[in-house]
């Protein structure tokens, strides 16, 4: 696609869509806006915008797509895999301001909101209501944002990720058209799902301006655990066996020891330093939990499980889950002259020990530092590997053993991304991993958005 610049009519025509305090060249905005949490290269955009209502965006886009200027939706640059890096600069939507509850409907467990929203900002002013918005990607992440990556989390074992709880989008499309999709109902069996394709498209489809998300009631009682193996592969074991006896937790994570240490330090934790998983269980009532963790100690004592603690009360299982969501951002303090890049891949129950023990074999005798990081009930593996600044030939060893773990993730029958998305990281294996069926995603993509706009550069190899 041949795109043009922003040129100074562009500049003045877009600065008087807005208010005056709501468009900007300056080079702090276009620096903001240049990058996200991932290692990959920063590209300044031309333009920041930041509108308010849905018509806005509609005129924004319209003028955008009338004379072939690039647009990126922007939300809190949380992101891990350069989704919202604008590669072909253009303008930025930045969201930030469009952040509104519109509506709380509790006895249909719903809620209408606007792109920026927080997601916990939605679960404080739900926290009275007995009702919550389950997935939870760590990050302060917008529901705009999670919506376009279809983000998941510690709690996807158990309540699904993000595409599980969108039942209505508004979607203002390349041309400027406003499109309503989904409905207000539990349930519908109406014509084509529109709203899975939209979900989890990186807003190279539409940009959404409101949707309606599905809500779930508070668990009565919750009980955690943390079990500790000498190996990271009869952790994997425990994992498989505990899914296999339909123990259903709610979180289920597989920590290395080198995320255990970190931790340990950064958040005055006392665990063994140990390949470490931590459980959450949710129920009823206290009595069923028990059965449950007695049967989940049962299955990690037959594996080898050095220690084995129920019943983690909720002071502690917050303060562990809260180490356990920053722990990105621990990686990177400690590593200040480095870059860290998150492979992210995922696989069926029955190829995580396989997986495992590739990641050992390629770590084997590099001297690469790295993390392992994993939401290991849904064969979702987090990487971290930290790489010099500058050292090329550390970086391409880096890559190589990510190119071979990534392709290795689908000869198991698995994914290049269990929920960090494309972006621009993973484009290479989009070919591998969907074959001829990618030319139909590029025939969707020329329909929604034929001059090829919105979020250039990303999905598509």
């Amino acid at each position: 696609m041949n795109f043009n610049p922003l040129s100074d009519t562009h500049i003045k025509n877009l600065r008087a869509m807005v208010a005056e305090d709501r468009f900007s060249t300056g080079e702090s905005v276009l620096e903001l806006h240049a990058k996200d949490e991932s290692h990959h290269r920063p590209c300044r955009p031309e333009s920041g915008i930041w509108p308010v209502t849905r018509d806005e965006v509609a005129r924004v886009v319209k003028y955008a797509n009338d004379n072939r200027l690039p647009v990126t939706g922007w939300g809190s640059g949380s992101s891990l895999e350069g989704n919202p890096i604008p590669v072909q600069q253009g303008l930025v939507l930045d969201f930030t301001r469009m952040n509104r509850i519109v509506d709380i409907r509790t006895g249909d467990f719903q809620a209408d909101v606007e792109p920026g929203l927080v997601y916990q900002d939605l679960n404080e002013k739900l926290r009275h209501t007995g009702l919550f918005f389950p997935p939870d990607p760590g990050a302060r992440a917008t529901l705009g944002g999670m919506i376009a990556n279809n983000a998941s989390g510690t709690r996807t074992i158990y309540y699904g990720s993000t595409k599980d709880y969108v039942l209505r989008l508004s979607v203002v499309l390349a041309n400027g058209e406003i499109i309503e999709l989904g409905t207000r109902a539990s349930k519908t069996s109406s014509g084509y799902d529109l709203i899975r394709l939209f979900v989890g498209s990186e807003g190279t489809l539409g940009i959404v301006v409101e949707a309606t998300v599905r809500l779930a009631g508070l668990p009565a009682e919750f009980s955690a655990a943390v079990a500790t193996f000498a190996s990271v592969e009869d952790a994997g074991k425990a994992v498989f066996e505990i899914m296999r006896n339909g123990l259903h937790p709610a979180a289920l994570e597989l920590l290395g020891p080198e995320c255990v240490e970190l931790m340990n330090r950064e958040e005055n934790l006392t665990l063994a330093i140990a390949p470490t998983l931590f459980m959450e269980f949710h129920g009823s009532t206290t009595g069923q939990l028990a059965e449950v963790l007695e049967m989940a100690a049962e299955i990690c004592n037959s594996l080898g499980c050095r220690r084995f603690e129920p019943g983690v009360g909720r002071a502690e299982r917050d303060r562990i889950f809260k180490a356990r969501h920053a722990l990105g951002e621990m990686i990177i303090r400690n590593h200040p002259d480095s870059n860290v890049l998150v492979m992210d891949v995922a696989v069926p129950i029955t190829a995580y020990s396989p997986l495992i023990a590739a990641i050992r074999g390629e770590l084997a005798g590099t001297g690469l530092v790295s993390y392992y990081i994993s939401h290991a009930g849904n064969g979702n593996v987090h990487l971290n590997i930290v790489g010099k600044k500058g050292d090329t030939r550390q970086w391409e060893l880096i890559n190589g053993i990510v190119q071979r773990l990534v392709t290795r993730s689908l000869e198991l029958g698995g994914t290049a991304t269990g929920e960090h998305g494309i972006g621009l990281g993973k484009r290479k294996f989009m070919i591998a991993e969907h074959g001829s069926s990618l030319q139909w995603m590029k025939r969707v993509k020329s329909l929604f958005d034929p001059n090829g706009i919105l979020n250039p550069g990303k999905i598509f190899p």
